[in-house]
């Protein structure tokens, strides 16, 4: 017995430092996968045996994953001596029942001083289990057993000084030990204090956390730093559930100052809504994790509609193209950013659409009969020719579009595309370099339509054909050299997709103007032939059946 305890002492004096490290189970967490591999003594048995009759003595919260633990206090006859394991009573240990719901951590400055003594000493595996109980050479007066959820073991002899001037929870338990102690026998030795947390998520935040009660404030700040903001919220869970003040505050001004990743964010966010921290530190962070007050909430649709104007008149087009493939991201329904606090009211969307159309038909009036025929080639009140406007306008709506699409939204702009007769009218007179810009809009609704991305009601789709099928037929070989993203297999699909959905009388109608196109144009044509024979086989071949139908 006097031969290991000697040895113990050689050789913590010969590292030069008043602590080690070891575990009296091969852990099983990744961050002690150096030790999983190590030699166990031959004591280890030994060890496990006698600390196997402990019952859990002290619960502390120190896991995200956690419930709420079970406080107890220590029995003062369970003492243990430095580096020894005795064998221990089994006297049932008093238990406090916390109330559920959310944890408060009201915390204040700390008003003890900063001790900066010896770190808290972690034994080692190979200690006897015979010796005399009593206090640690180096002052350690409290024996702290971290018990991990996979199996893995941490013991910490610490100060109970330190452990009460930090801790309101360990202070409660080292009170209570030693008001069971006093009511023994005066004259015996120092006894050292056993406590005991189970289920620990990680051993080595509560380490890193019960350290911290060691440095002064500026090496707190300086550890923390090193470990990273991931890690510190895993420290600033622990102190507040031990109610270690310094720890708190530190780790508060440590992540309130640092950038975080969208995962420490999420992390952080957890945190929060499982304790209350009354500190102004903790308020800077919620606020940027969370609007609190109502009237920035509603401000927010008033941003989303500034913002959508601002990118319709963006003059820049790569800026443009950018701003719009990241606002439409955001507004999506399925945007993982959270659609319902970023929005925009339909009205607004209109409202926007509305504008570019009068900008769009003020710009077509300047390709009149009465203009020189390059004239719109011709810079005019602004830094970009005729044609970039135009096409600049039309990006706008479909961008436009697409939105109200994804929000379901867009059977109204059916109607209003159909109403613009003089749009029509200009289309006809207008040069083919810049009127096929006008077929897009109507290829985009087209191809929801088919596609069953938009559902309106018959008069809608009708009123669509009717106005713009022509033009659409016009400017197909044009749409085929500018293609600008549009897809023309899937248009020609489309177009005979939707007008099979027209009656047949209407169907009729349509397909004649197709056929007489198509036979002087031919592939400057779209091909509808599988849709117009599917027209007339359901016109001619079932005559018998619309015969009968009618003659009712």
């Amino acid at each position: 017995m006097d031969y290991l305890s000697s040895r113990r002492d050689r050789k913590l004096v010969s590292r030069r430092r008043t602590w080690c490290c070891s575990f009296t189970t091969p852990p099983a967490s990744p961050e002690n996968s150096s030790f999983s591999h190590t030699k166990s003594p031959r004591n280890k048995t030994e060890t496990l045996s006698s600390l196997s009759k402990h019952t859990t003595l002290a619960s502390i919260p120190n896991s995200p994953k956690s419930p709420f633990p079970i406080v107890s206090r220590i029995d003062p006859r369970r003492i243990l001596s430095p580096g020894r394991v005795s064998p221990i009573d089994s006297d049932p240990a008093v238990t406090i029942e916390p109330e559920p719901g959310l944890r408060s951590a009201s915390f204040r400055a700390p008003t003890a001083p900063s001790f900066r003594s010896s770190p808290p000493e972690i034994l080692g595996s190979g200690s006897s289990s015979s010796s005399v109980e009593g206090v640690n050479k180096n002052g350690f007066d409290v024996r702290l057993t971290l018990r991990g959820k996979r199996g893995s073991c941490m013991v910490l002899e610490v100060d109970s000084g330190v452990l009460s001037a930090n801790s309101e929870v360990f202070a409660d338990l080292v009170g209570d030990y030693k008001k069971g102690l006093s009511l023994k026998n005066s004259s015996e030795a120092p006894k050292m204090c056993r406590m005991e947390v189970p289920a620990v998520e990680n051993l080595g935040v509560f380490r890193d956390t019960i350290e911290l009660m060691f440095e002064d404030d500026d090496d707190v700040t300086k550890k923390l730093i090193k470990v990273g903001v991931y890690r510190s919220i895993d420290i600033l869970e622990v102190s507040a559930g031990i109610m270690f003040n310094k720890g708190v505050l530190s780790c508060l001004k440590y992540l309130e100052a640092v950038p975080w990743t969208e995962e420490e964010e999420e992390k952080l966010r957890s945190l929060f809504t499982r304790f209350k921290f009354d500190d102004a530190t903790a308020r800077d962070i919620l606020a940027r994790l969370y609007l609190h007050d109502s009237t920035d909430s509603q401000f927010l649709p008033n941003i989303a509609r500034q913002l959508v104007w601002s990118i319709s008149t963006c003059e820049d087009a790569n800026a443009r193209i950018e701003l719009k493939s990241l606002m439409k991201g955001l507004l999506c329904k399925s945007s993982v950013y959270g659609k319902n606090h970023l929005d925009i009211s339909k009205e607004d969307l209109y409202a926007v659409c509305r504008s570019c159309l009068a900008s769009l038909v003020s710009l077509f009036e300047e390709t009149s009969d009465t203009i020189p025929p390059r004239s719109f080639l011709v810079k005019k009140d602004s830094s970009k020719t005729l044609i970039e406007r135009i096409s600049r306008q039309v990006d706008n709506i479909n961008w436009l579009l697409e939105i109200m699409l994804d929000g379901q939204v867009a059977d109204d702009f059916v109607n209003i595309w159909a109403d613009q007769q003089q749009l029509v009218g200009m289309h006809e007179n207008a040069s083919p370099m810049i009127r096929y810009e006008l077929s897009r809009v109507s290829a985009i609704l087209i191809i929801a339509m088919a596609t069953r991305k938009l559902q309106c009601r018959l008069e809608a789709r009708s009123g669509l054909l009717q106005s713009w099928f022509r033009p659409m037929l016009l400017d197909f070989g044009w749409l085929q050299r500018c293609r600008k993203g549009l897809d023309m297999k899937a248009m020609e699909e489309a177009m005979g997709q939707t007008l099979l959905t027209l009656p047949l009388k209407q169907q009729h109608v349509l397909f004649m103007v197709w056929f007489r196109y198509f036979s002087s144009h031919g592939t400057e044509c779209p091909n509808l032939s599988k849709a117009f024979q599917i027209w007339w086989r359901r016109s001619f071949l079932r005559g018998c059946e619309t015969y009968a139908i009618e003659s009712r």
